[in-house]
């Protein structure tokens, strides 16, 4: 049989904020317990840690990108060198104390960061074949805290009115807006 993964219908994936807590994990599901391949893009700040994609590090169906997401002409490159079939975009700073202290981070990550991504997909979309269009999905990945804090009800759901009540979730919620419009 073909040695070739693609030859069998493996889709390129690829994940910023990959060497985060859920990155990482999506990066070696998809390594693990799949036939796809992963492209990793992270900056390795304070919440990158390359240990935890010690496990599928030498697999040839992994690639890592250390890298920022609010570098436009980086990220066209990336997108360019991976030919991604599905962005999963869950580069974000953390910790809504954190935003309260100094909220420029997570305005320039979060909203910054995800505009510069959509342009650069949007780009790459552009210049797809028809049937690879038809295919290509982004998915950004938000948080609860835009619908601000739980009430009696204790949960919320895509309909909850957004809340921000930090520059974590306002930037958060930001970033889901700019997501909506360029879908």
């Amino acid at each position: 049989g073909p040695t070739d993964m693609t030859a069998w219908g493996a889709k390129r994936f690829m994940v910023t904020g990959g060497a985060g807590f859920i990155g990482s994990a999506v990066a070696r599901h998809i390594v693990q317990q799949t036939m796809h391949h992963v492209a990793v893009v992270d900056r390795l700040t304070y919440a990158g840690n390359l240990d935890v994609l010690a496990p599928i590090a030498d697999d040839s169906r992994y690639r890592f990108f250390r890298d920022d997401i609010t570098d436009a002409g980086r990220m066209a490159a990336v997108i360019a060198a991976i030919d991604p079939d599905t962005i999963i975009h869950l580069a974000a700073e953390s910790h809504v104390d954190r935003s309260i202290d100094g909220a420029a981070p997570f305005i320039e990550t979060h909203v910054v960061g995800t505009f510069t991504l959509l342009d650069a997909a949007l780009n790459h979309w552009r210049n797809l074949s028809p049937r690879k269009k038809a295919g290509f999905r982004f998915h950004h990945v938000s948080t609860d805290e835009v619908f601000g804090s739980l009430g009696r009800e204790g949960a919320f759901n895509e309909m909850s009115p957004y809340r921000p009540n930090s520059p974590y979730s306002a930037s958060k919620a930001s970033s889901d807006l700019l997501v909506r419009a360029w879908h």
